[in-house]
């Protein structure tokens, strides 16, 4: 069990630094006045799959308990 969450803090870790990565992306990429809209919309994609995979990884480690 503390492996399995060992193994999970580390892939969240990378995870969120990739997702923080996206984001400076995203923002340079606005800032640019000629506009990829097609990559941004893959990256905007992108991230939101990792926030989604990062969600999933924080309830894996500390599950939601309803009282």
């Amino acid at each position: 069990m503390i492996k399995k969450n060992q193994q999970l803090i580390k892939k969240l870790s990378i995870l969120e630094e990739e997702h923080k990565d996206l984001d400076l992306v995203i923002q340079t990429l606005q800032e640019k006045k000629t506009i990829d809209l097609f990559k941004m919309q893959r990256l905007k994609k992108r991230k939101l799959l990792l926030k989604d995979k990062i969600s999933s990884i924080k309830d894996q480690i500390e599950p939601d308990i309803i009282a």
